[in-house]
């Protein structure tokens, strides 16, 4: 992607928020600390303000045409037309738009963050800002009263959306070539991995119906050594004269390293209720576990070699030692939490990514009603990745298991727990994020003064 010009050398990011030490709750805390200078060789995300545009675009999505429609900052519309989802489509748009004057002063509204038009836009100059469906939903039916509904007339909406929201919203951040690589793998990674759950529950409703003690043998189904048996006996009667000198015989040539003898998988297999008797039904059975062991067989291939591939662009980063060092996170998940994060400048401090992992609760108050909920709304691949390691890292972080530790003590539940935990470390990461410094225990204030009461006993 190429980015638009660079933001002014000296960029001055407030770090709201930052607590000495991480409360065992989920409510924030006011606080500011002293604004911290970025390295300026770090940053290459520009700070535009959208209020004193000229012109205002908006563009309603679509899979082969997109409307567009310019309005001037009275809310004249200038231009309406549309374009097509081509390359030459897209060059025709940058090249309408540039003869409004300079990009920065025509940000572009458009329902969705990514993809080649966004690109597109984002080369030629031009703010781009992703606005919610939702809300433009809302905001159409509030300003056609008739409920009319046409691709011109969305367009129009999301422009006027645009140029009366502009002191609220933010125009998107663009990512370098090395976290878009990065969050390309790791996201494609984790849909195969999702993939695979589903081909596993399918392959064992499948054994569940015809075959239960295949399913019964080995504890993961789509393990390289299941997946092993069943090519082997992927039918009741494949298995019928299997004994223990055989099975022993199996678990020996694929380097079974489990803790079950042959004599009690065997029993495994024995024990659960027999399998279809019919000829016919066990050749189909044959068929449809082999397809099914070829899907599953391929996904483990793809997610292993995806993993290594997410790990490679994780030591190509240029913040992949600072995720790197964080304890137990390995590679694989600190490359989710790095793909998942945008560039610095495109938060306000660690708040701003705790409220977008969802790891902060919302409060709804009004009048004698007051409650504090989950957060549905937020970035649920970030959450997975940041819980995820903060529930790994309690294992290995006297720290992490103290603010754990206490938030259970404080009758949270574990998932509950482990949010507070991710939330604290959010603002750890954020600090090694703005110093360009590694995880070092010895230098996190709250981790020290946890060892210093032990030391000195």
């Amino acid at each position: 992607m190429t980015l638009p010009p660079p933001a002014p050398a000296r960029l001055v990011i407030d770090n709201r928020g930052q607590l000495r030490r991480a409360p065992v709750s989920d409510h924030s805390t006011p606080g500011r600390a002293p604004a911290h200078l970025l390295p300026t060789a770090s940053r290459k995300a520009t700070s535009v303000s959208l209020v004193g545009a000229l012109f205002f675009v908006g563009i309603d999505w679509a899979a082969k045409t997109h409307a567009v429609c310019v309005l001037d900052a009275t809310g004249k519309t200038v231009a309406a037309f549309t374009i097509e989802h081509t390359a030459a489509g897209f060059t025709g748009l940058v090249r309408r738009l540039a003869k409004l004057g300079d990009p920065a002063g025509a940000p572009v509204a458009i329902e969705r963050p990514d993809g080649r038009l966004v690109d597109a836009l984002l080369a030629a100059g031009h703010p781009v800002v992703p606005v919610k469906p939702n809300a433009i939903k809302t905001w159409r039916e509030g300003e056609v009263i008739s409920g009319a509904k046409s691709d011109p007339g969305d367009a129009h909406v999301i422009a006027e959306y645009l140029r009366l929201r502009a002191h609220h919203l933010r125009p998107a951040t663009p990512l370098t070539a090395h976290t878009t690589a990065l969050r390309t793998v790791s996201r494609t990674r984790s849909e195969l991995v999702e993939a695979r759950v589903a081909a596993a529950n399918q392959l064992s409703a499948l054994l569940d119906n015809l075959w239960p003690g295949a399913r019964a043998v080995f504890a993961d189904v789509a393990s390289a050594i299941s997946l092993a048996f069943l090519t082997r006996y992927p039918s009741p009667a494949h298995a019928a004269t299997l004994g223990e000198k055989r099975m022993t015989a199996f678990l020996t040539k694929h380097g079974y390293s489990g803790r079950r003898s042959a004599a009690e998988l065997l029993a495994r297999l024995r024990t659960a209720p027999a399998g279809t008797t019919s000829p016919t039904v066990s050749e189909a059975l044959r068929d449809a576990v082999t397809a099914m062991i070829g899907v599953l067989t391929a996904l483990n291939t793809a997610i292993k070699d995806l993993g290594r591939s997410a790990a490679a662009h994780l030591h190509e980063h240029p913040d992949g030692a600072i995720f790197t060092s964080l304890p137990r996170a390995g590679l694989v998940n600190a490359a989710q939490i790095r793909a998942e994060l945008a560039e610095h400048s495109a938060y306000t401090g660690p708040e701003a990514i705790s409220a977008l992992a969802g790891l902060v609760p919302v409060t709804r108050a009004s009048g004698k009603h007051h409650a504090v909920s989950f957060r549905w709304a937020c970035n649920k691949r970030l959450r997975v990745a940041i819980t995820t390691f903060a529930d790994n890292s309690r294992h290995a972080s006297p720290w992490a298991a103290d603010i754990y530790n206490r938030a259970r003590a404080s009758n949270k539940d574990h998932p509950h727990a482990v949010r507070i935990l991710a939330r604290a470390w959010v603002r750890v990461i954020w600090r090694c994020w703005i110093n360009q410094q590694p995880y070092d225990p010895t230098r996190h204030g709250g981790a020290v003064q946890l060892l210093e009461p032990h030391a000195a006993a």
